[in-house]
Formats: structure tokens, sequence, C-alpha cells
């Protein structure tokens, strides 16, 4: 008798915490459906063809319009939101943290980044990543902190990401993140617009970012105009649909401005190999495809293509891999970032700036080029 109630209270205490095992799955289902649910139901894209708001200097441009034969400079720069200092690994590229080490860190590279811009004293300065208000940055304003250095010239900002709180990874979940496209022009822009492009639709929509580029208009005295394309193509093994549909819709978009006569300058981060061969299968990694130059318009050329090989060979690569911190002759480095320019504008010069990677997984690149 006494051997048949130990029996019977083992069997109790089995139920009991099988119970609450069958009872912490449950709730960790239900968590897992509600989180779910949530992402779909914020999910959202930004609206095509939007209308951006071109924010003024407050004393106003000095000069007015551009001219035809005279030399003008533009830089392009991906800050990587103010988390990549050269000991930074990113976890969506197999590193290891998603968000910056502090808010301090991410005021002292944003500032750091755009003084390094600022030096240049680029006519034109295309910025991407630019965080309005994320997890990952500490919710810092980095347009508002990059205006300091750029006080005296148009801005314009197309938002290229707005998501849902991303609960990955789990030990420092990736949050909300809002974040963008930042121009700024020593001379008026008249005019710009954001353009969506096609991304995946699929679950991976959630952390893929809602990529657009921007469209800008500056006068010529000419009547004609500098139309600036700013792009953030798509990264992390997108499909090749997905790479072939925006790159289509880029190359229509410049075609048509240049077929109405104006002058197309395009830069950014392309996210693809541009110094590889497209003949290349073994020479990139998965996500840094070379980019297609046949599918350009005709008229357009990568600055970057009327160097010799020797000059190009020797061009800094403006990218590092982010899988792990920045150990030269060792971290995988690539060239994602530069400028397509239509047949009227000439390029005068192309550097990709070495700063050893200080304030960005990318280094910025430089041109000066004139209005044909």
């Amino acid at each position: 008798m006494h051997k048949k109630k130990k029996e019977h209270k083992k069997r109790g205490i089995g139920w009991t915490i099988l119970r609450i095992f069958l009872g912490a799955a449950g709730i960790l289902v239900l968590v897992l459906v509600v989180y779910i649910g949530y992402l779909f139901a914020s999910y959202h894209r930004i609206e095509d063809n939007l209308e951006l708001e071109v924010e003024k200097p407050a004393e106003g441009n000095v000069d007015e319009t551009l001219k035809t034969g005279t030399e003008y400079s533009a830089l392009t720069y991906n800050i990587g939101f103010g988390a990549y200092t050269p000991d930074f690994s990113f976890f969506m590229d197999g590193g290891k943290s998603s968000w910056a080490k502090s808010k301090e860190s991410v005021l002292e590279t944003v500032s750091g980044a755009g003084k390094l811009a600022a030096s240049y004293d680029p006519d034109f300065a295309l910025i991407q990543e630019v965080d309005l208000n994320s997890t990952r940055s500490y919710h810092v304003n980095e347009y508002e902190l990059l205006k300091e250095s750029f006080p005296e010239y148009d801005s314009v900002f197309a938002q290229n990401y707005d998501s849902a709180f991303l609960f990955y990874p789990f030990t420092q979940p990736h949050g909300r993140s809002r974040s963008g496209l930042a121009l700024f022009s020593r001379y008026p822009v008249t005019s710009a617009l954001r353009r969506s492009f096609p991304v995946s639709t699929s679950f991976t929509k959630f952390f893929d970012l809602d990529r657009c580029y921007s469209i800008s208009r500056i006068p010529v005295e000419n009547g004609k105009e500098l139309v600036i394309f700013e792009l953030h193509m798509s990264a992390y093994g997108n499909s090749d649909a997905i790479r072939e549909g925006q790159i289509s819709m880029l190359c229509n978009d410049m075609k048509a401005e240049y077929e109405a006569g104006n002058y197309v300058l395009c830069g950014g981060d392309f996210n693809h190999d541009l110094k590889a061969s497209e003949d290349d299968s073994t020479g990139h990694e998965s996500w840094a495809y070379p980019f297609p130059r046949e599918d350009l318009p005709e008229h357009f050329t990568f600055c970057l293509d009327l160097l010799s090989e020797e000059e190009k060979d020797e061009l800094w690569d403006s990218a590092r891999n982010a899988d792990m911190e920045y150990v030269p002759g060792v971290t995988y480095t690539v060239t994602l970032d530069g400028f397509i320019i239509s047949d009227n504008l000439e390029c005068l010069s192309y550097e990709n700036i070495n700063s050893g990677y200080s304030y960005s997984d990318h280094d910025p690149v430089y041109l000066k080029f004139k209005l044909k």
C-alpha cells in the first residue's frame, strides 16, 4: 500500500512537470503567433513617386544656377547608421552586434563621418544609411547631426527603411528602424522625388530595407537640369529577379531624363562589386555580384570604367565586410560605392577615399566633373 502511494506521487509530479512544460510551450507559441501577426499588420511600403521636402539653409544658397564648363564635385558615403567603428561587426553579415556600441559612439561616428565628407568641400554630398529614430542607433537623429557639417546646403531626405520591431537576435533585438538617404546640395534644389525599388514579397521582406532612390533637380543656366539620383540597392543575397527589377527601373528613369535633355548623375551604394568583371563567377561574395554593365542605357557609364585598368586596380576598396572587425589584409574588401554619369557630363577626377573605414564599413567616393 505504501509503495502504491509513492508511485502515485511520482506520477503526480510527472504530470505537473508535463503540464508546466506544455503551458510554457503554449505561451511561446502564442507569443510567436501574436508577433507574426504584428509583423504582418504593421508591414507597409512607403509610397512610390512621393514628393520630398527640400529644406533650405537659413541664409540661402550663394550660387543660383549651375554653369556648363565649370568644375563641380560630388561625394557619396554610406555611413552605416553610425555603428561601424573599425572593430564593429554586424549580425546580418555574420558578425556579432545588432546595435552600435553606445549613443556616445553614434554621435562621435556620425559627426566624424560628416566632418570627413565636408572636408572635401563637395558641391553635392550623397549620404546613405542615415538613421532618424532607430533602436540600433539609440534614437539619434543622424540627419540633423549631419546638417551641422553642411549648414549652407539645401538638403533632401528620402526614407529607405521603416521597419517593425524585430526581436532578433534574441540577446539584443535589432528593434525598430527608420533610416534613409540624405542629399546635401550647395546649389538650390527645385524639387525632389522618392521612387520605391521592387523588393522581396516573401517573408524576407521583414528583414530587408524598403529600398528606394531619390531624384533631385538642380537648374542649369542653359535651361536644362542636373538630375541627381541617389540610391542604396538591396544586398544580403536577394533574388536575381529583384536585382534585375531594381536595375531596370533605375535605368529607365535615368534614360528618360537624358532623353529630356538633362544631365544625369547617379551615386550611392550599389551593393554590387563594381570592380569585378561580369563574367567573373568566382571572385566575389554571394551578396556582391558584378554590376551588369550591358543593362546600362546608351550614353551612360560608371565613372570607374573611365579609368585605366591600372588606375582601377589601385583604387582603394570602398567597403569592407562586416562579418568581423577590420583587420588590414585579412578582412574582405570590395568596391560597392560609386557614380554613373551621362555622356553630357565629363569626369575630371575620381577617388575612393582611404580613411581605413574609420567611421563606417564604407569609405567615401569623390568625383570632380563638369557639364558639357
